[in-house]
């Protein structure tokens, strides 16, 4: 049996840019999944790390901090209104908006403890959801279009992604 391909720096940072890249130019969320899902290898939560890396990143470029928080209440209804999550998908959605603040104050979510339950191998499609909905909030707060934020939070020659 051959060994599994793991996940490599530079999957990582393909996985970034194709969000980053598609989001600028105002792509489907679907068609994102769709792009994206060759890059995740089954029963892996990649790329799920690096986009609740990049909802991190968002917080930071955006200024959100402890005295000038970016609110949560609302964030799904004003900044994914095409995501319909009930029941045990709202928790998975819930978990993959919690993650990304506790990355931007300094701890490290427990993935595999907190995913076990799942019994689904979706992690990274709920951490996709949750970057989205956090770079339209990092936008807005901003001032500035998504396709700004997107920029400005893509990897720079000379500067690895974050």
């Amino acid at each position: 049996m051959p060994a599994r391909k793991q996940p490599t720096p530079g999957d990582a940072a393909t996985a970034r840019q194709i969000l980053l890249d598609g989001l600028a130019r105002d792509s489907d969320i679907l068609d994102l999944v769709t792009e994206l899902a060759p890059l995740h290898p089954r029963n892996d939560t990649f790329p799920g790390e690096v986009f609740l890396g990049l909802a991190a990143d968002a917080l930071g470029w955006c200024g959100a901090s402890r005295a000038d928080p970016l609110a949560l209440e609302g964030l799904h209804e004003r900044f994914l209104p095409e995501g319909r999550f009930r029941g045990r998908q709202h928790k998975k959605f819930q978990f993959a908006v919690y993650a990304p603040a506790a990355l931007h104050g300094g701890t490290q979510p427990d993935l595999p403890d907190e995913i076990g339950w799942w019994q689904t191998d979706d992690f990274w499609e709920y951490a996709l959801f949750a970057v989205v909905a956090y770079l339209r909030a990092a936008a807005s707060r901003a001032g500035v279009p998504l396709r700004q934020a997107c920029q400005d939070l893509a990897p720079r020659p000379g500067h690895p992604a974050p």
